[in-house]
Formats: C-alpha cells, structure tokens, sequence
C-alpha cells in the first residue's frame, strides 16, 4: 500500500480495532480498574500503537514478507499497550500478583481478537475499498 492509502486506512482501521478491543478490556481487565478507565483504555493504548503498526511499518517492512510483518507487529502492538497501561495504572503493589497478570492478558486477547477481526474482514475484501 502506499503511504496514501495507508493514511486513509487509518481512521477507519482505528474505529474497527477500537470496536473490538474495548469491550474485550471492558470484560478483561481487572476489576481493580474503573469502568471508566476500562473504556479510556479501549481507545488510547490503540491510538498509541495503531499509527505505527499502519502506517511506520508497512513502509518499513516494505520488502519482508507479510508474515514477518505480522510477527512484528502483532508483537509490537500488546508488548507496547502492557507497558503504557502499566506504566500509567501500575501499582508496585501489584507487581507480579494476579491482577497484573489479568491486565496483561486482557490487552493481548483484546489485540488478538482485532486482528483475527482484521483478518476476517480481510478476507471477505473490506480491504478492498481502499485500493
């Protein structure tokens, strides 16, 4: 894709994985978090990772194939949300205990279910519109 399709990707790809990741964080992170939070979470750690898996590394990785792509960036994306969410919601307290463990998976079943989302729609040609 070039870099213009890529931005015009964005917005809309942002809607769609925010759809699918905030109520998976709604449901998943611990309860030691407000509903509130829970729901601000849903849009900003997305908003944090989504422009550089879209748009930086596309063109980054322009000559690997797209499974190395996915490997880098489905990493990238949960790997980066746990440690903003941590670092802006983490408690020394809860350092290893269970809670800490439930916010972590929370964000990567929730990064998961987006991509898995992404490549449902993918297939069926929602991708298609922007070429």
């Amino acid at each position: 894709m070039s870099p213009s399709q890529l931005w015009r990707f964005l917005p809309l790809g942002y809607l769609f994985s925010i759809l699918i990741e905030t109520p998976v964080l709604l449901i998943g992170l611990s309860k030691r978090h407000p509903i509130k939070r829970r729901l601000f979470a849903g849009v900003w750690l997305t908003a944090c990772t989504y422009p550089i898996v879209v748009l930086v590394m596309p063109l980054v990785l322009a000559g690997a194939s797209r499974a190395i792509y996915l490997v880098i960036a489905e990493t990238f994306a949960p790997v980066a949300e746990c440690a903003l969410f941590w670092f802006a919601y983490g408690e020394a307290a809860e350092f290893g205990r269970r809670s800490m463990w439930q916010d972590f998976t929370a964000v990567i079943i929730a990064n998961l279910a987006s991509f898995a989302g992404g490549e449902v729609m993918s297939a069926y040609g929602w991708f298609g519109l922007f070429n």
